[in-house]
Formats: structure tokens, C-alpha cells, sequence
């Protein structure tokens, strides 16, 4: 876990490991979209397949190691006295060609994305000559305003079990692409509970 902080706000970064990788997408690889399980019309996006994933699914198979990497976040941020972290919702997000996340915040106290599938090429356009500006399928964390010394967008190009944690406050985006692929993201927000 690396601790970056472009802005006010930390951004953790690590990897998810390729057991978490493979449990997930083998979950969505056999789920169908049904009304029971389309999380769309709770979440701000513009993306037409979004499924929650049930609360005891992530008990057996995703908590554990979630719940490490915030730990480890926190740790790196100097914060003590943990009781409990509660995962209070988790779902998958499959993007495809054109569709995008405006930009949002979450509820709890912190929240994470992390990668399952990236689409080869997802960041090129094809509007640009030069390969300075990639934000086709990229994510962007927005703080505060641009100034003298003040950045207030960090841009990151998602890479396949790349785990980024961030205050549910800090407002991101998902930007659209243009090719005809899947990007493949989970989500969640957590509640972290302290000791008296």
C-alpha cells in the first residue's frame, strides 16, 4: 500500500490479489442482471450493467482482504484505535464503449475501487495526435481548486488489480471510451468503528 497525496485528501494504492481477482469475476462471469441485483438506479453513473454484490458473498470471499488493505491505509495515515471496519456495500461495475461515471462521492467514511478488467488500448483517442492527455477510461479524483501550487485533479490509468482507497468524500470520475471492450471495476464503502 503507497499513500499518495496529490491534494488535501490521501489516495491508497496497492494490488488486490489474483485470488480476490478471480473470485470476483468468476461471481460476475455467472451472474445474470436481474432486478434483485441491478445496482444502476442507486449509483450516479451512466452505465447500464452494475450488480450488488450480496452481503454474504463478501462476508466468505472479499472482506478479509479489504478490510487488511484499509487497516494498512489507515496505519500509513497514522490513525489508531480501530475497533471494526464494516463494509456496508460492495458492487461490480462492467463499462463498456461510451458509458461513464459523472462526477460523485460516496457515503460511509471511506471508499475504494478496484480493477478487474481493463480493455487493451482503453486509453487511446483517437481526437489526439499526441499521447500527452489519456482520459479515455481513466478515473480522476477532484479537490478543492486549481491554483498557484495547488493541483486540483489527479488523474490515474487503471491498471488490472489496482486497489485505489480514498475518503468517501473526495468527488471522482470514470470517463468513457471508445473501444468496443469491458472495463471492469468493483466498489465499496466503508464505515470505520473506534475504540472508546
Amino acid at each position: 500500500m503507497k499513500n499518495l497525496k496529490p491534494f488535501g485528501p490521501s489516495i491508497g494504492i496497492t494490488k488486490i490479489s489474483k485470488k480476490f481477482l478471480g473470485v470476483l469475476n468468476k461471481e460476475i462471469d455467472n451472474k445474470i442482471l436481474t432486478k434483485n441485483n441491478d445496482y444502476s438506479l442507486k449509483l450516479a453513473s451512466q452505465i447500464k450493467k452494475e450488480i450488488k454484490i450480496s452481503d454474504n458473498f463478501i462476508k466468505k470471499n472479499l472482506e478479509r482482504e479489504i478490510k487488511k488493505n484499509i487497516k494498512i491505509f489507515l496505519k500509513n495515515e497514522k490513525i489508531k484505535k480501530i475497533k471494526d471496519i464494516k463494509i456496508l456495500n460492495l458492487w461490480v461495475v462492467s463499462q463498456f464503449k461510451d458509458e461513464y461515471n459523472p462526477i460523485h462521492y460516496h457515503d460511509g467514511e471511506l471508499s475504494g475501487v478496484g480493477y478487474l478488467k481493463i480493455p487493451k488500448n482503453m486509453t487511446k483517442n483517437k481526437f489526439l495526435k499526441t499521447k500527452k492527455d489519456k482520459t479515455n477510461g481513466t478515473i480522476d479524483f477532484i479537490n478543492g481548486q486549481k491554483g498557484f501550487l495547488s493541483k486540483s485533479i489527479f488523474n490515474v490509468v487503471p491498471k488490472q488489480r489496482d486497489l485505489l482507497i480514498f475518503p468517501n468524500y473526495l468527488m471522482h470520475t470514470a470517463y468513457p471510451f471508445n473501444i468496443n471492450a469491458e472495463r471492469r471495476s468493483f466498489s465499496f464503502n466503508a464505515k470505520i468503528i473506534f475504540k472508546k
